[in-house]
């Protein structure tokens, strides 16, 4: 498709694009970052644009809390906040733009009491094309003097002058173009259950997990997890026996199980991509499974234990539940509420309790309650 519109093979190009939108959406948000830099470095990708922005509007963090959002074109910016339905609040909007600005000029620091008035122009003159498109009278007194008069400089006067005028006298009439307000579709944006999706983990703990899957320095927030975690089963719903687990999570891929220790502020865990499988009995080998202790009142850090070897790491076995070689086992009976840690670093890299709590090799203890995960990319 880039090689049709550098060819000027113009009818070619947005037939691709139309075939990549329409028959192949979800390679499309597998690669959604690339396919949006690229996308907005062609003029002529119009349709592709839009669908990106299709989706920005509705999952704005996906840029502006991105690690390269202060390296992305001036005009992939501009087509996103001059959107009417951009569903971000629009101090951050206005917060995020001079961020971007800033980074832009090099020689700017980041406390605008020390700029000259050149650096003020500077600015204005990298943002002429962004100013216009925020909708300061959306703001609040509060946010444009708080985050607003650092940088009036940068605003055209009567602009200025018309924002104060609107927040001390609300009925004097002003000169300025007052844009229309954004659309807030609040029946179509993300919302949270007041009831906790677990009784385990929350957001932050979730947010941690999906981290360390996609194997990130940068922990996510709750606002840009890419992945929703489906329940599978719930001990205290579903029984702590062996035959619920097999029931229930059998051949099941991509699980991540939590473990709320009884009497301490524990939770432990593990990560099991290619999953269990009650007919195959033995070791199961992969590389991306881990175990981990997650922070949680008194334990103030987690604890990441990834794999040393792929071979042999995941155990199956019918008499007992999930098993992580080496690490975290589900008790060897028809209850999983008995559970221990191996003291053996051979397989995972890291105890996941303290070693004190390690007689013989073994660090037993009970469940309060546990839950299976089976993660999904979020639909955008």
């Amino acid at each position: 498709m880039l090689v049709a519109c550098e060819l000027i093979l113009e009818e070619l190009a947005k037939y691709l694009e139309t075939f990549l939108i329409e028959s192949n959406a979800h390679w499309l948000r597998l690669h959604f970052v690339r396919i949006h830099q690229e996308s907005f470095k062609n003029d002529k990708l119009l349709k592709l644009q839009d669908w990106c922005n299709d989706i920005l509007v509705k999952y704005p963090n996906k840029i502006f809390e991105s690690e390269n959002f202060t390296s992305v074109q001036e005009n992939s910016l501009v087509s996103l906040i001059k959107r009417d339905d951009l569903q971000m609040e629009e101090v951050k909007i206005w917060n995020y733009i001079i961020k971007w600005g800033i980074a832009q000029n090099p020689d700017l620091s980041s406390n605008p009491e020390d700029w000259s008035n050149e650096n003020f122009l500077a600015l204005k003159s990298t943002l002429k094309n962004c100013l216009p498109l925020i909708r300061y009278f959306q703001m609040s007194s509060d946010d444009i003097y708080g985050h607003i008069q650092p940088y009036k400089k940068i605003l055209e006067k009567n602009l200025w002058d018309d924002l104060v005028k609107r927040h001390m006298l609300s009925n004097r009439p002003i000169s300025s173009v007052v844009p229309s307000s954004r659309v807030i579709l609040t029946q179509e944006l993300p919302h949270r259950s007041k009831k906790p999706f677990s009784n385990v983990i929350n957001e932050d703990h979730a947010a941690e997990i999906a981290s360390w899957i996609d194997k990130k320095t940068d922990t996510y927030s709750m606002t840009n997890n890419p992945y929703e975690f489906k329940l599978l089963l719930r001990g205290s719903r579903d029984g702590f026996t062996r035959d619920s687990f097999w029931n229930l999570c059998n051949k099941q891929k991509n699980l991540v199980i939590v473990i709320k220790v009884k009497d301490t502020d524990e939770i432990l865990g593990g990560y099991n991509p290619v999953g269990w499988d009650k007919a195959f009995i033995g070791r199961k080998s992969c590389k991306e499974s881990f175990t981990f202790s997650l922070k949680n009142g008194v334990v103030q850090t987690s604890i990441l234990s990834r794999v040393i070897s792929a071979e042999d790491t995941i155990i199956c076995r019918d008499n007992c539940g999930p098993a992580f070689r080496g690490s975290l086992y589900m008790y060897n009976s028809n209850r999983n509420d008995r559970c221990y840690c191996y003291n053996n670093t051979s397989y995972y890299e890291k105890l996941i309790r303290e070693k004190s709590t390690y007689d013989n090799f073994l660090s037993f203890f009970s469940v309060e309650e546990y839950e299976i995960f089976q993660i999904h990319e979020k639909d955008m």
